[in-house]
C-alpha cells in the first residue's frame, strides 16, 4: 500500500508531537505535513499540485479555526476527494452535528493515552478511501471518542 498523504492543522505543538508519535507507531504508512493554523493549511492546499488524502483539523486554533477551514475546503470542488477528520479535546453534540453538516467525514476526540490514540488513529485511517475513490460527503460520518 502506498503512503497516505496527511495534513495536520493544530496550533498546539505538544499535541502535534504526540499525534506524530502515535502515527509513527501504527501499521499504516504515512507522509505528514504539519501546520499550526488554518491559514497556512489553506495556503498549502491552494499551492500544492498533490493534494492530501486526509486532513486532520483541530477545531480550536487562532487565526482560522477548524470549523472555518472545513467550510472553506468544502466550498472548492477541487478538494472534494479529501477526507476530513475534525478533532478536539472537547466533545459537544451540537458541534459534531454541525461538522457532519459542513462536510467532515469524521470527528475524533483527542486522547491523552498514547495506546488509545494509536488505536483511534488506526481505526480512523482505515476508513480513508483508497486512491481514486470518491469521498462520500455527509455519508457514514464516524465519531471516535
Amino acid at each position: 500500500m502506498e503512503k497516505l498523504n496527511i495534513y495536520i492543522a493544530d496550533d498546539d505543538l505538544d499535541d502535534r508531537d504526540f499525534f506524530m508519535e502515535a502515527l509513527n507507531d501504527i501499521s499504516i504508512k504515512t507522509e505528514v505535513s504539519q501546520f499550526n493554523n488554518g491559514v497556512d493549511l489553506m495556503d498549502r492546499l491552494f499551492s500544492d499540485d498533490i493534494l492530501p488524502n486526509v486532513i486532520f483539523l483541530d477545531l480550536y486554533m487562532p487565526i482560522m479555526d477548524g470549523f472555518e477551514c472545513l467550510i472553506d475546503i468544502r466550498n472548492f470542488k477541487k478538494f472534494n476527494n479529501i477526507y476530513i477528520i475534525a478533532y478536539s479535546s472537547i466533545y459537544r453534540d451540537r458541534e459534531v452535528n454541525q461538522l457532519k453538516e459542513d462536510g467532515a467525514n469524521q470527528f475524533l476526540k483527542k486522547s491523552s493515552s498514547l495506546k488509545e490514540l494509536k488505536k483511534i488513529l488506526l481505526k480512523s485511517l482505515e476508513q480513508v478511501p483508497i486512491k481514486n475513490k470518491k469521498v462520500a460527503l455527509r455519508d457514514e460520518f464516524v465519531v471516535l471518542i
